[in-house]
């Protein structure tokens, strides 16, 4: 049995709890949320809660998850850019076009393949049978860096910080057009699209809180370099932001413009900073990785023809 606990902040008070514990658990929908506290699996204080249950300043939350059941993956022996490891953690440089954890039509070349036989039976699985040792996600075409939690302890505490935003995301990227402000955060909450199920939006109807603080690094008139900080870490965020500002990122053949920039091999988007305190030593750590040859290539081409 593994808890996760949250201490409710004041900018919180007056919630839905199912909503409240939806918002701040990435890999658990309403649906699922509902189920626990139906199971008698949160508590507020010490006292069994009710999904109806408003969230009060203050109030400390714990939920109680199962321990995983067995997972049925392939181990293999896939070469992994490792920035860093410890008896409870690892942090990975994942290539663009490698998926992180399988799914239907991705059940082997994943990360998490990878990692079962680099690792072996010291990945945590809090998340489920299919996400074993995964405290957060980056899509297949992103590159960069990625914690991976080998004991349910240093799971437990990554989750924790990601929930309350302590957790250092930042990603590079390359945008089409010029955005105008040197600074600009994106506050606007992120859904599944009714249409198409495989596409994320910006929708206030069931969209969970997202906001992505963007600075701006260098404008080339029909692109703009910039980072991207998460506040939030919803599915598709950066890009489906960029998008709903104007400003999609190049390579991207989903939010972007019909006509794509196949050269890049998906979007020109790089995790490039973790920092988090480590769950364990209380020792505070942060990675940086390089972006691929794909991303600078077409970064200099950018410069190049500013330049002309």
């Amino acid at each position: 049995m593994t808890r996760l606990t949250f201490t409710v902040d004041a900018a919180d008070t007056g919630v839905r709890l199912d909503k409240y514990l939806s918002d701040h658990i990435d890999d658990l929908s309403r649906s699922a949320i509902a189920k626990l506290i139906d199971d008698g699996k949160v508590t507020v204080g010490e006292k069994p809660a009710l999904k109806s249950a408003k969230t009060s300043s203050g109030d400390t939350i714990t939920v109680e998850l199962d321990d995983p059941r067995p997972v049925d993956i392939t181990p293999e022996d896939i070469p992994l850019d490792i920035v860093y490891e410890d008896d409870h953690l690892l942090v990975v440089n994942k290539p663009k076009g490698m998926v992180v954890h399988p799914a239907p039509g991705n059940y082997s070349g994943t990360l998490v393949n990878a990692l079962m036989y680099h690792c072996g039976d010291d990945l945590s699985g809090i998340n489920g049978e299919l996400r074993p040792g995964i405290v957060h996600r980056i899509d297949k075409n992103t590159s960069g860096l990625l914690a991976v939690a080998k004991s349910d302890i240093a799971h437990a505490g990554l989750s924790a910080q990601i929930a309350d935003h302590s957790f250092t995301r930042e990603y590079l990227a390359v945008a089409y057009g010029n955005i105008k402000d040197d600074e600009r955060t994106v506050d606007a909450p992120i859904g599944r699209h009714k249409v198409d199920r495989k596409r994320m939006c910006v929708t206030q109807q069931n969209g969970k809180p997202a906001v992505t603080h963007i600075k701006v690094l260098e404008r080339f008139g029909d692109f703009t370099y910039i980072s991207c900080r998460l506040e939030t870490g919803r599915t598709h965020q950066i890009r489906v932001h960029l998008a709903h500002i104007g400003h999609p990122i190049a390579g991207d053949d989903v939010y972007g413009p019909k006509k794509v920039i196949t050269a890049l091999g998906g979007q020109c988007l790089h995790a490039y900073r973790l920092g988090f305190i480590h769950p364990v030593t209380g020792e505070y750590l942060e990675f940086t990785a390089d972006p691929p040859a794909s991303f600078t290539t077409f970064l200099n081409k950018c410069r190049a023809e500013k330049r002309d």
